[in-house]
């Protein structure tokens, strides 16, 4: 455990340029998280290298996290990425291992579940997904895999949205499917 700890930890240079991205995107996009003050979510961050990492896995793959939240009951702020489009750094996945393995050829090398558990973070779901567009346009020419419910799942289905025509439309395709404009949008909570 102490190895996966070791893992997910930024040397303080990294940790230092994070933070400083992550402030001047918080200060730029001011109307994601009205009443939430940068030094309350800085010092969280701190508090939670794991996170810090996780986040910095968010950024390094296109996804360009910012806060649009915080639960007062629990404390916690909600980041979600807030690409323009869906992250460069996450295209080509299909949505889950099963969806993978069920490909008989042209296999893409990952799936959106396993990616985003690896990287600490959680797919964002349909109700997110659509609360993430209240905040401004997004994937206007990609499209987003979101957290599917197990029972649509379970018939092969995977679920997907995007921004067309001035709407949020939520899509279904085969859980196998993977397409170069479609990645994965996520949530962290710190």
């Amino acid at each position: 455990m102490k190895d996966v700890e070791t893992k997910r930890k930024l040397s303080p240079e990294l940790r230092d340029q994070l933070l400083d991205v992550l402030q001047a995107r918080f200060e730029k996009n001011l109307n994601r998280h009205q009443g939430i003050e940068w030094a309350k979510v800085k010092a969280k961050l701190k508090a939670n290298a794991g996170k810090l990492w996780s986040l910095h896995e968010m950024e390094s793959t296109g996804g360009e996290p910012d806060v649009v939240g915080h639960d007062a009951k629990t404390g916690e702020y909600l980041f979600f990425d807030c690409s323009p489009e869906s992250p460069k750094g996450r295209v080509s996945v299909c949505y889950d291992l099963e969806g993978l393995q069920s490909r008989k050829e042209h296999k893409p090398k990952d799936n959106a579940i396993d990616m985003a558990e690896a990287m600490g973070i959680e797919l964002l779901t349909e109700d997110q997904y659509r609360d993430l567009q209240k905040l401004g346009e997004f994937d206007l020419k990609t499209s987003s895999w979101v957290k599917t419910p197990e029972d649509i799942r379970k018939l092969g289905g995977a679920l997907f949205g995007d921004r067309r025509f001035g709407h949020v439309f939520i899509y279904h395709n085969g859980a196998q499917s993977y397409y170069s404009a479609r990645a994965f949008r996520a949530s962290l909570r710190v």
